[in-house]
């Protein structure tokens, strides 16, 4: 067995590599490991320290729409004694309990390290520091003092935190303040008034969504005999449409390898609880949307308490993600898929009976897509109807982020062509159902994924792919090099560890079973 486990290390050091390498989202990894203290201190490394490996990587993978960048040298003692005046704002953007997340990212770059000389030079860095500001995308191209139409700027008033933050106010026409403590959640106002603005950047809160119900599919032992072909089925789904390239690649991988994991004869009788806990200890590291996807970092769903959004409307965003993307062929599938998900793997019990039970009235199958997307619509709007009596009755409901009829007449005042008496929820609007597809299929669609398209990051996946495709051949995914051989050789590791493992029960004596 110990061959095998170095292999399997070796293995999981070449994906890391390999996710750095494509400039995976390693930031809030980098703030993670920068806070992780050890004598109980609270943490005040808030600024994401980058190198000339990672420059690239981390600025054109954030969600942030702005980044700051100060160039300094750790021997300074002028940038010592700056370095607490900078930490104070990088508090209020950067890292899981940013009170402002997903506006600025804060960096550094220190110069004095011989690996970032080149890239000191690239920005003419004359001093220390020297602090510069835009959009992430553009620092690749470096900066020059005298280059015009420049989108990269110097920042001339840093000197202390509150100038900095001054500064920045100025620019982004906010008030933010060193003492803000109380998240407010600025997508949906931003939503609101521009449907295109933040939706882009629940693309990560689909990804968390994903990893995290997988992970309380593993963590629960929930993949049994009468839940596995239930589970293929969403795999597949995910392969063809997740609006995430990341995790259609860990879905694909997770279907090639699924017989060996989860072998049909993996719940008879001469099975026991120790080995289903040895192949979970096999899985551990395994990560259905790669390892790099950040946990508690809800950024479109994150709410004003640390109990309300997050999963639950990280997964919501993707179930609707996945019903614009599927053609009418599809549609079906997609249906049963999804409600077969919810009914074995969500583990809320009211909230899975209600969605079983929506289902449940469904007679006839469904033949066009915009049908189940306006289905599942309808379905979203008639929990929120039914949530909002709930937590308004017991005060359980996020006051900054009530519930509502989805979408409201500012995001689509296309879809209330005329409304009924007010307050007497979605069936009581005369809905314009065809200008509600429209919307849905926009927002959820292209809107959805726009801060990928921008970053380039489907450049290398345009080819459109149908579940017809993924059934007929389950590993029919497009991956860049690198990745392809990373993937092939941890696969094979999977398998050789599967194959291992059913020997090795085979051997043994048979006890109990663990059902």
């Amino acid at each position: 067995m110990s061959h095998v486990f170095w292999i399997l290390i070796l293995s999981l050091s070449i994906l890391k590599a390999t996710s750095l390498q494509a400039g995976s989202r390693t930031v809030l990894r980098l703030i993670s490991d920068n806070n992780a203290r050890t004598d109980g201190s609270d943490p005040k490394d808030y600024g994401v320290e980058l190198n000339a490996t990672n420059f690239d990587g981390v600025l054109k993978d954030t969600p942030a729409t702005y980044a700051i960048v100060e160039f300094f040298a750790h021997w300074c003692p002028a940038c010592r004694n700056y370095k607490p005046h900078y930490e104070k704002v990088a508090r209020l953007f950067n890292g899981p309990d940013a009170v402002h997340p997903g506006i600025i990212l804060k960096t550094r770059v220190d110069c004095a390290l011989k690996i970032n000389s080149d890239l000191c030079d690239k920005f003419s860095v004359g001093h220390y520091p020297m602090l510069f500001w835009g959009p992430p995308m553009k620092f690749s191209s470096g900066w020059k003092p005298n280059q015009e139409k420049r989108d990269i700027r110097e920042i001339d008033d840093w000197r202390t935190a509150e100038h900095l933050l001054n500064w920045i106010n100025k620019q982004i026409g906010s008030s933010y303040g060193l003492d803000d403590e109380n998240f407010e959640n600025e997508l949906l106002p931003s939503n609101i008034s521009d449907p295109g603005q933040k939706i882009g950047q629940a693309v990560y809160d689909v990804e968390e969504a994903t990893a995290t119900a997988f992970d309380i599919i593993l963590e629960h032992k929930m993949i049994k005999s009468k839940t596995r072909a239930s589970l293929i089925k969403f795999l597949q789904l995910l392969v063809a449409h997740h609006p995430s390239r990341r995790c259609r690649k860990g879905s694909a991988e997770a279907l090639v390898n699924f017989d060996e994991l989860y072998p049909l004869d993996m719940w008879s009788s001469d099975k026991d609880a120790a080995a289903t806990d040895n192949l979970k200890e096999v899985l551990h590291d395994f990560q259905i949307c790669g390892k790099e996807v950040p946990r508690g970092y809800w950024m479109f769903c994150r709410g004003s308490k640390n109990e309300t959004r997050g999963f639950s409307c990280g997964l919501w965003v993707l179930m609707h993600s996945l019903s614009v993307r599927i053609e009418d062929g599809e549609s079906q599938f997609a249906f049963t898929s999804i409600c077969d998900f919810i009914h074995n793997f969500f583990i809320c019990e009211d909230c899975r009976q209600h969605f079983y039970e929506m289902c449940s009235r469904v007679t006839s199958p469904f033949k066009k897509a915009r049908d189940f997307a306006l289905w599942l619509w309808s379905a979203h709007n008639e929990v929120n109807e039914r949530l909002m009596k709930e937590e308004a009755s017991l005060k359980t409901g996020d006051p900054q982020f009530p519930k509502i009829i989805w979408p409201p007449k500012q995001l689509c005042p296309s879809c209330y062509p005329s409304q009924g008496p007010k307050d007497k929820g979605s069936n009581q609007i005369d809905w314009d159902k065809d200008e509600v597809f429209k919307f849905l299929t926009s927002y959820y669609g292209n809107k959805l994924v726009s801060l990928y398209n921008e970053k380039d990051l489907l450049a290398n996946d345009r080819t459109k792919v149908t579940l017809d495709d993924v059934v007929a051949s389950t590993n029919a995914v497009v991956v860049p090099v690198g990745a392809a051989l990373a993937i092939a050789i941890a696969s094979c590791v999977f398998g050789a560890l599967a194959c291992y493992w059913r020997s090795r029960q085979k051997n043994r004596k048979p006890r109990r079973s663990w059902n």
